[in-house]
């Protein structure tokens, strides 16, 4: 009896306030009722009162809850990691089945192992399936293997300018085509060829000086019209290649050339050629046809052993004078420059040299 009484209470308490409830209890209490009527009526209201302490701690709890379960709809869940993800759902619309793939979590984080690549199954239409992976890392695509880095990160490029030097480079860089002077000095450069320059027509001056170049296209300057100035000093080079006609500065020295690499008309149609360098090399004789418009050679420290009428001046001519020469530089060859005196009666200046 107290049982079902106590269970009604709870269910008025939920219909009604506590406050309100107290209040009939009053009034009740006010009219005259017989000794089991009032009997019944105390424990009615020591019941309740019981059923009220433990309402009021409860009501806290409920009014939180029913506080969540409003907001609830209101809160949009975050998206879920890659790595919390215990299974991937796949969901369809008309006759699409779901497709659940669950692994054990703790498993794949056992030694500090990433986490493997997860695969699910999309079904697009119903009838065809495709394999999809879920990687957690993005793999960047392979790069190409004549990929290299921008010339003008490289190397400094400066108003047609471009310096490439003591960035070890093995080969001539991409240049761009307003390229005008070049600058790739003390690298690991061992060929030049046609194609290093076929679309650069406005270069002027080259400079590979401290490379290991040991051969040059015989076709890598001709095109370059415009070239004035050349160095390719401190190299490894066994000869010289075809030269550009409007050439005005060739240095080649600190190389190996000997005098077979050097072709008879090498220097005969240079009529800008104004500096010639070709000191410390291998050679034994003075190149041919030196063009008249030199003001310096140097052919020092070579391997020169004798020199002719003719290697300076004209033989046949005894009026003719070499007034541009300034400068020739024969010394730390094997040569007594005395032994041949009409070798330099038209020049205004005697070699530097031995002449005993």
């Amino acid at each position: 009896m107290l049982a079902k009484t106590s269970t009604t209470w709870k269910l008025i308490l939920k219909l009604l306030d506590p406050k309100i409830l107290f209040s009939s209890l009053k009034s009740i209490h006010s009219f005259p009722h017989s000794p089991s009527h009032l009997g019944l009526m105390h424990r009615h209201e020591h019941l309740f009162r019981k059923t009220t302490k433990n309402f009021k701690t409860a009501k806290t709890t409920l009014q939180s809850i029913l506080l969540l379960l409003l907001l609830a709809p209101l809160i949009k869940p975050a998206p879920p990691t890659q790595q919390d993800l215990r299974s991937i759902y796949d969901y369809g619309t008309d006759n699409f089945e779901e497709t659940i793939f669950s692994e054990d979590y703790e498993d794949k984080y056992l030694d500090g192992k990433n986490i493997k690549e997860k695969e699910s199954i999309i079904i697009p239409d119903g009838k065809s399936l495709q394999l999809q992976k879920d990687e957690s890392v993005t793999t960047l695509p392979p790069k190409k293997e004549n990929e290299e880095m921008p010339t003008c990160l490289l190397c400094v490029c400066l108003l047609g300018s471009v310096y490439c030097e003591e960035v070890d480079i093995d080969a001539v860089p991409p240049l761009p085509k307003e390229s005008a002077y070049l600058y790739a000095r003390f690298n690991k450069i061992k060929k030049l060829t046609a194609k290093d320059f076929a679309d650069i027509p406005n270069l002027r001056r080259l400079d590979f000086t401290g490379n290991l170049i040991q051969e040059i296209e015989d076709g890598t300057f001709l095109k370059l019209s415009l070239l004035e100035e050349l160095s390719l000093a401190e190299n490894q080079l066994l000869k010289l290649p075809a030269l550009p006609p409007k050439l005005t500065l060739l240095n080649a020295k600190y190389n190996k050339i000997k005098s077979r690499g050097i072709k008879a008309n090498t220097f005969k149609k240079l009529n800008n050629l104004t500096f010639l360098y070709l000191d410390h090399n291998a050679l034994e004789s003075v190149p041919l046809n030196l063009p008249e418009s030199l003001r310096v050679i140097h052919l020092q420290f070579n391997n020169i052993t004798s020199i002719t009428d003719d290697t300076f001046c004209k033989a046949n001519d005894a009026r003719y004078i070499r007034d541009r020469i300034e400068e020739i530089r024969l010394e730390g060859n094997p040569i007594i420059l005395g032994k041949y005196p009409n070798s330099f009666i038209c020049l205004k200046k005697l070699p530097v040299g031995s002449y005993f």
